[in-house]
Parts: structure tokens; sequence; C-alpha cells
């Protein structure tokens, strides 16, 4: 058998038994998933400043409007999508919601399309 298909069950199966056996088990699932959780978005930063660092002369060539409707966009997405679980609570959040994103979806390819023209 393969070792990572061995170590996933492995993985699988502890968390089944922290969950099923354990006093408490429910929260011993939260604090896993909330673990996996920031593990996760600690990696999304991660790349992001790599990709920054790689990208940074390009930026820079953007000049200073374009540069800070991408920011603007981006720190619009972000928040939209930290914020979607309560947007979505309500007709006029989820509308909300599809605008700010579709919104910062376009002026970031509109910025990217535009760079890469020149």
């Amino acid at each position: 058998m393969n070792t990572v298909l061995v170590r996933n069950i492995v993985i699988i199966a502890v968390i089944a038994a922290v969950v099923a056996f354990l006093p408490g088990g429910g929260t011993g699932a939260s604090v896993i998933i909330t673990a996996i959780s920031l593990a996760f978005l600690g990696s999304l930063a991660w790349v992001g400043t790599i990709l920054y660092r790689q990208n940074r002369s390009w930026l820079y060539d953007l000049g200073e409007s374009r540069r800070a409707g991408l920011y603007v966009a981006a720190g619009v997405l972000a928040v939209a999508l930290t914020a979607t679980h309560r947007m979505w609570s309500s007709s006029a959040g989820s509308v909300l919601w599809l605008l700010l994103v579709g919104a910062s979806v376009y002026v970031i390819a509109a910025v990217v399309i535009a760079a890469r023209r020149y």
C-alpha cells in the first residue's frame, strides 16, 4: 500500500476517534478544524508574500492609480469573502456580496489586462 494513503487513513481514523470516544469530541473536532483552517490561511498568506516579492517590479510599473485600484479591489474582495456568511443571511446582503465580488474581480482583471497590453 502507498504510504501516503496509509497516512491519510490514519489521520482520518484519529479524527474520528477523537469525535467518537473522547468526552467533548465535538469540541475536539472544532479545535482540529480550526487548526487546519489556520494552517491553510497561513499558507495562503505565505504564498501571497512570495507572489508579491516576485512581482514587485511589475506592480510598481503599473502606476499610482492602477496600483491603488488593484489594492482597493483586493481589499474589498478580502473583506467580502470574510463576511460571506453574514452577508448571505439576507437577500440584500446577498446582492451586495455579488456586486462587491463581481466589481472586485472586474477591476483586478481590467488592471491585469491593461498592464499586459504594453
